[in-house]
């Protein structure tokens, strides 16, 4: 019995030893991953909004996704916010006398959510069976339903909250905007950019929208403009339209590293929806810790260690004989 007590206090304090020797060197982050040279993406331009949400609809139909209800009569689709069956969602910013748009003060402003694309995403890093993916080539952020094994680790590690489960499906899975892929092979692009009629959602290269969103920025408020619909590059859709007041800040050019989806706004990002982020991505540390602490196992040796001691602990060993019985 105590040589049995004895290997397991060994096997526990071997392996919070060897933890706490590798825990003990400060984990170095690698670099940040940037965007892919070919990276697609979205602009997303708020002054030009109208809230039409046709790019909603749009979404829904070529991703097959149902209606979500929030009022009682369920006469039509209107989802509160991103889920596992709406991947795209248009926002409303309101303050005071909503009188003037885009307006941080008596003003109203639009914003688009949905999957930004980072170029070191989060929910790739902490997928444990790569059912999260980064196309190497467009930077697309897809979703493999046949890998996953339902953990949702991407859920919580998305900075903008943008992966979601489907709670309610009986093979539940993720679901996500993956920037249309599945529609690329028949020559369509992103539905959102393709429905928008104003020209404020618009596909393109991510360095070729960054160009045009620095362009915008540019521009005295109020003067005209050239405004692409669509696809930045494709079939001229352009009309021209007002310049907007814009904040000196392309949100997503820096960002958690850079994301693929860029936007421009005339309220702070961070009232219409948008999260504070650094310019360093967390997948750059969170991966060298779990590298760290998982490599050769020594993770794992030392929790399997410290379960079976405590449960070795908490059962009573077998009543020992006395002399009498033994007698």
């Amino acid at each position: 019995m105590s040589t049995r007590r004895d290997f397991l206090k060994g096997v526990l304090a071997g392996g919070a030893a060897a933890t706490a020797a590798v825990v003990a060197e400060p984990a170095i982050a690698r670099e940040t991953k940037s965007r892919p040279p070919e990276a697609l993406g979205l602009l997303y331009d708020a002054t030009l909004c109208v809230g039409c949400k046709a790019c909603v609809a749009a979404c829904k139909q070529v991703n097959e996704n149902p209606p979500e209800f929030s009022t009682l009569d369920h006469l039509w689709d209107t989802p509160l916010d991103t889920s596992a069956y709406t991947f795209n969602i248009i926002k409303m910013y309101r303050n005071g006398t909503m009188e003037v748009k885009d307006q941080e003060k008596d003003g109203y402003a639009f914003m688009k959510i949905s999957c930004m694309h980072c170029a070191d995403p989060s929910c790739v890093s902490a997928c444990p069976v790569t059912a999260m993916t980064k196309d190497p080539v467009t930077g697309v952020v897809g979703y493999d339903p046949d890998r996953c094994i339902g953990c949702r680790y991407c859920v919580a590690a998305c900075p903008f909250g943008i992966p979601k489960f489907q709670y309610d499906s009986p093979t539940g899975k993720i679901g996500k905007c993956e920037l249309c892929r599945h529609r690329t092979k028949d020559g369509h692009y992103s539905a959102c950019a393709e429905v928008c009629p104003t020209g404020a959602t618009l596909y393109g290269k991510t360095a070729d929208l960054l160009v045009e969103a620095k362009r915008r920025m540019a521009l005295k408020p109020g003067s005209l403009m050239k405004i692409p619909r669509g696809k930045l590059g494709g079939v001229d859709q352009s009309y021209e339209g007002l310049v907007g007041k814009y904040l000196p800040h392309v949100y997503g050019e820096k960002e958690y590293g850079g994301t693929q989806v860029l936007k421009l706004s005339g309220v702070p990002f961070e009232k219409v929806g948008l999260p504070n982020l650094p310019e360093d991505a967390a997948a750059a540390l969170s991966e060298t810790i779990q590298h760290t602490l998982y490599g050769n196992l020594i993770m794992p040796f030392a929790v399997l260690g410290a379960m079976t001691y405590v449960a070795k602990r908490n059962v009573k060993p077998d009543d020992a004989p006395t002399d009498k019985e033994e007698g």
